[in-house]
């Protein structure tokens, strides 16, 4: 049974390569519901199918430590303790006392999408030619709705302004661009320190998306003569010595 289930995780036949784009597929889902239900209240609803996806995130964690040629490795990986973290927020929400600070714990999620983007880079080529894209924009994704949900958890018990998540959101997003419409502001010295933390590092990782989206598509591949890292995909010559590159290509339909 073993061998069975480490097939279906490690194998490279068909099947398990469906087998890992079910999961791919769930994860992406998960993100997905947690991002959209972030702006719901918690009703019924939203907890029942928040217990059916714990107890699958709990089951894929077990199998994967199952099979695992070192648990105690697998234990100290950081998206092992997040997974931990998510599926005890998704069980137990009736033992937190403060459920707004489920919005937090579930948003760790979206830092899975890092795994996704790396099995997705393995098993796809339009992920792995457009990489730093899409990792700038997973990075600028994550920030936001952490940071958004930060907000409103410190924000909301105090600050009439933010009466909803849609509410924490705005405010992320004018502080994000330094559009600073000054309707919505955060109080309290915790809110102060918040708010500068969502400028100095929001501001920087919106210019490095804008930055990569309209940059020449370009690969890491070293000049072995002046050592420079980055060259256009197709190019035959370094820009800055000449040296002859041998740069792979797995082609346009690759």
């Amino acid at each position: 049974m073993r061998d069975t289930v480490r097939t279906l995780y490690m194998g490279t036949s068909e099947r398990s390569r469906r087998f890992r784009f079910g999961l791919l597929a769930f994860d992406l889902v998960t993100i997905a519901f947690f991002v959209v239900t972030s702006v719901l209240e918690l009703q019924p609803w939203v907890i029942a199918v928040d217990l059916v996806i714990g107890i699958l995130i709990a089951i894929d964690l077990g199998l994967r430590i199952w099979i695992s040629e070192s648990p105690m490795t697998q234990l100290r990986q950081t998206a092992t303790w997040i997974d931990v973290v998510v599926i005890l927020s998704l069980l137990l929400p009736t033992l937190l006392t403060n459920l707004l600070f489920l919005r937090v714990l579930r948003a760790l999620r979206l830092l899975r999408s890092y795994h996704v983007l790396r099995e997705l880079r393995q098993e796809i080529g339009f992920f792995r030619r457009n990489e730093e894209v899409i990792q700038s924009a997973v990075n600028l994704g994550v920030f936001v709705f952490i940071m958004t949900a930060l907000v409103y958890v410190v924000q909301h018990p105090i600050n009439p302004k933010i009466e909803t998540y849609i509410d924490a959101l705005y405010f992320t997003i004018a502080a994000l661009t330094t559009t600073g419409f000054g309707d919505i502001t955060l109080i309290g010295t915790s809110g102060k320190i918040l708010a500068v933390l969502i400028m100095i590092l929001g501001v920087a990782l919106f210019l490095r998306l804008v930055q990569t989206i309209f940059r020449p598509t370009q690969v890491r591949h070293a000049c072995p003569d002046c050592g420079l890292q980055r060259h256009d995909a197709d190019a035959v010559h370094c820009k800055h010595c000449g040296r002859v590159l041998n740069i792979p290509n797995e082609g346009r339909d690759a």
